[in-house]
C-alpha cells in the first residue's frame, strides 16, 4: 500500500501538470484511504505537497508567458488570508462528534464529505456549455472578486485542497482567460494559498517530514511529466478531462463515506 501511495504522489503532479488543478483531489484521499493518515493530517499535507508541486508548475507556466501575475494576487491574496485563518482557528475547533443522531458525523466525515460536494459544484460549473469567449466583457468588481476569493480560501483551509478546482471555473468565468492560461495562474494561486495555508498547521500537529519531502519530491516529478502531456492536448480536451475528473473523484469520496 505504501509503493501503491507514492505512485499515487507521481499522479498528484501529473494531474497538477495537466489540469492546472486536482491535484488535492487525489492528494487527501491517497493519504486517507490508502495510507492510513487521519483526515485532518492529511487536509495539512495536502497544502504542502500541493503548494510545493504548484511553485514548480507556476515557473515552468511563467516562463511560457502563460501566469497572469495581476489577477492571480487579486486572486491569491484574499485567499490566503481565509486560508491561513481556518487551518489556524477554525479547523482545531471543528468537534471530533459533530451529530450523534440519528446518525453519527465526525468531524472527518464532515471534512470528506464537505471536499466532495464542493468538487461537484465546481466541476458542474466548468462543464457548463456557455462560451465564455463570446460573452460581453463587464467591469471588474474588485469588492465581489475579495469576497469570492476570501469565501473560497475558507473552503479551501477547511477541505486541505489547493482550490484549483474551484479557482480554474472562477478564472475562466469571471476573468476570462483562456484554458490554458488560468491552469498557469491557478498553480500561481495554489502555490500561495497552499503553503501559506500549511503555516496555520505547523503548530497545530506534528508533521513527519520525512515522508512529506518525499511525497512531495515524487509528486514534482509528476508535475513535470504533466505539462509536458499538456502540449498535446487542445483547451476543449482540458477542460473536460479536468472537469470529469473532478467528478470521478468526487463520486469515488461520497461512496467510501457512506
Amino acid at each position: 500500500m505504501e509503493l501503491l501511495g507514492y505512485f499515487g504522489a507521481l499522479c498528484i503532479g501529473l494531474v497538477l501538470g495537466l489540469t492546472g488543478g486536482g491535484g488535492s483531489i487525489l492528494t487527501v484521499p491517497i493519504l486517507v484511504y490508502i495510507l492510513s493518515i487521519n483526515p485532518v493530517i492529511a487536509t495539512a499535507y495536502s497544502l504542502f505537497i500541493v503548494g510545493t508541486t504548484s511553485v514548480f508548475g507556476a515557473i515552468q507556466n511563467y516562463r511560457k508567458n502563460l501566469v497572469d501575475i495581476k489577477n492571480g494576487f487579486i486572486f491569491a491574496i484574499p485567499s490566503f488570508i481565509a486560508v491561513y485563518l481556518t487551518r489556524k482557528f477554525i479547523v482545531p475547533q471543528i468537534p471530533e462528534i459533530i451529530l450523534k443522531a440519528p446518525f453519527v458525523i465526525t468531524k472527518s466525515m464532515f471534512l470528506m464529505v464537505f471536499f466532495a460536494t464542493i468538487m461537484i459544484f465546481g466541476a458542474l460549473s466548468v462543464l457548463k456549455k456557455k462560451n465564455t469567449e463570446t460573452l460581453p466583457t463587464q467591469k471588474r468588481n474588485i469588492l465581489f472578486i475579495g469576497i469570492q476569493t476570501f469565501c473560497i480560501g475558507i473552503i479551501i483551509g477547511l477541505v486541505g485542497a489547493g482550490g484549483g478546482f474551484l479557482i480554474i471555473p472562477s478564472l475562466i468565468l469571471f476573468i476570462r482567460l483562456p484554458i490554458r492560461k488560468a491552469i498557469g495562474t491557478s498553480l500561481f494561486i495554489i502555490a500561495m494559498n497552499s503553503l501559506i495555508g500549511f503555516m496555520g498547521d505547523v503548530q497545530n500537529i506534528t508533521i513527519d517530514w520525512l515522508f512529506l519531502l518525499t511525497f512531495s519530491s515524487i509528486s514534482v516529478v509528476g508535475i513535470f511529466i504533466g505539462m509536458y502531456w499538456s502540449k498535446f492536448t487542445n483547451e476543449k480536451q482540458l477542460k473536460k478531462i479536468f472537469a470529469y475528473f473532478v467528478l470521478l473523484m468526487a463520486g469515488i469520496i461520497l461512496l467510501k463515506e457512506f
